[in-house]
Parts: C-alpha cells; structure tokens; sequence
C-alpha cells in the first residue's frame, strides 16, 4: 500500500504536470474545440509496472499504457496517466495541494498546471483572451528551474 509521502517523492523524481496546448497561429478559435489537454503522468520501466498499478489504486483514477521502445538497450514502460479533467480537478490537484511536490522545478510546474485547470473548468480556453493566457502559461513549465528564462539570472555550467 502507498503512503502520500511514498507517492509525493516519486512524482518528484519520475512525474510530471502537462498541458499540451495546439500553436494559436495554427487554429481558428470560432471552432468547436480548441486543443488544450492538461496530463499527469508517471512513467517507469516495464519490471516497475507493479508501482503504477498500486498508484492507479491509490488515486483511484487513471489509465495504465504500455509505452514500447525498440531501441537497443531500452526497455518497454508502462506510463500511469490522468488526462480526465473531472479527475484532475477533483483527485490530482487536492492530493498535491495537500501534498505538495518538494522539488521546487515540479512545485513550479504544478502550480502552473493546476491554475491552467482552474482557467479550463472556467471555460477561459473558448475566448481569445483566455486561450492566450493559458498558452503564455504552458510555456512557463518545464524549465528546470524557477530562474529559467530570466534573463537576469546567469548561470554557471559545472563540468
């Protein structure tokens, strides 16, 4: 059985928060749908399987898909995902509310995910306003860091 802490560390190290959201040069907002498709996933290797179905259980919420990889000396993976924007908003984002990620990249990443949700179940995606709020926002996560893209923050490359 998986503890919250079991399930906050290894989101930390092997989750991620998602949005993909279609090019806004590239659709017509009078159109039914406009492409923005939030995803939590996890992905271990195919022996691992055993941890996704237990996480699957935890959040009760879900899908489990086997992600094959034919390159030598690779695994297959199984990834446990929830794209269900019902499940998102009422089991995903209160267990890491509550239990927020402790690697301050995937606290980021989450903060953002979870206010891009807040936007779609306020149907923000259906006018142009919103819609480009929601892509200013998707292009903030994945990072790795909170200074990433700031120009005024110089890094340092250690070899």
């Amino acid at each position: 059985m998986l503890t919250a802490d079991y399930v906050r560390g290894i989101v930390d190290g092997e989750g991620s928060f998602s949005v993909y959201v279609r090019d806004p040069n590239k659709i017509n907002l009078t159109q039914r749908r406009v492409k923005v498709e939030p995803k939590f996933i996890l992905k271990l290797q195919e022996r691992d399987l055993e941890i996704l179905q237990d996480l699957k259980r935890f959040f009760k919420c879900g899908k489990i898909y086997k992600q094959p990889d034919h390159r030598p000396r690779h695994q297959d993976c199984y990834r446990f995902e929830v794209h269900n924007r019902q499940e998102l908003v009422k089991v995903i984002i209160p267990f890491f509310r509550k239990y927020p990620p402790l690697a301050p990249t995937k606290k980021w990443d989450f903060e953002i995910f979870a206010e891009i949700l807040i936007l779609l179940v306020q149907k923000m995606h259906a006018n142009e306003q919103g819609f480009e709020r929601i892509w200013t926002l998707k292009h903030q996560m994945h990072r790795g860091s909170l200074d990433a893209g700031n120009p005024l923050v110089q890094w340092e490359h250690q070899y």
